[in-house]
């Protein structure tokens, strides 16, 4: 998956995540409250990829731009 794409599932995955977790607290399931936690912490975990992705490929591009400009 590319960086954008990450960071896309990971906010859906927060989003869905936080329903869960509040319908969980009204119908008063722990399993869905738990699920929408474990749900989230997946998202914020994808967010982090894309993020770490993007700044690799930032770097990246940078490097070439700087070797280009010698050359």
């Amino acid at each position: 998956m590319g960086s954008t794409a990450d960071k896309f599932s990971g906010v859906a995955n927060e989003a869905v995540g936080k329903i869960k977790e509040s319908t969980g607290k009204v119908t008063g399931s722990d399993k869905l409250e738990a699920e929408g936690l474990a749900q989230q912490a997946k998202g914020k975990a994808e967010k982090l990829a894309g993020d770490a992705k993007q700044a690799v490929k930032d770097a990246t591009n940078k490097v070439a731009d700087a070797v280009n400009k010698k050359l």
